[in-house]
Parts: C-alpha cells; sequence; structure tokens
C-alpha cells in the first residue's frame, strides 16, 4: 500500500468500523467529542470520513471519546 488514496481509504474504514462496532452515530460522536472540549459539527464529521481526510489528532480524538483503548492494524 503505497499510495494516498489507499492510506486514506484504511483509516477512514478503521474509524468508521470502530463507531459501528459500538453503535455509535455521527450525532453520538459530535456528543462525546464536545464532551472532551472539541468542538465538532455532524456536517463537518461526515465529511471528514466520507473524504478519508483528516489529522491523526482529530482520529485519536474520536477514539478516546468512543472509548477505544486497542486497535487492531
Amino acid at each position: 500500500m503505497t499510495d494516498q488514496p489507499e492510506w486514506e481509504a484504511r483509516v477512514k474504514g478503521l474509524l468508521k468500523s470502530e463507531l459501528k462496532r459500538r453503535n455509535v452515530t455521527y450525532q453520538q460522536l459530535v456528543e462525546k467529542l464536545a464532551d472532551m472540549g472539541v468542538k465538532e459539527s455532524e456536517p463537518n464529521i461526515r465529511n471528514k470520513l466520507a473524504r478519508g481526510k483528516f489529522t491523526a489528532v482529530f482520529f485519536l480524538q474520536c477514539l478516546e471519546a468512543i472509548g477505544v483503548t486497542e486497535l487492531r492494524l
């Protein structure tokens, strides 16, 4: 896996699968992030995940918000 779109698809898939595994909707993610002091809107999160382009910081904030303590690659 060497090109950017493949990596973006992989990280997008990881986050979406963790949300699905925990039955967390985008709106619930917005609320959980807000509890951590992270301001995001539901449309913004939808767009980030649809594109697969977001920072490592956002990725980790989302995982923390939904309670992920381990991630298998």
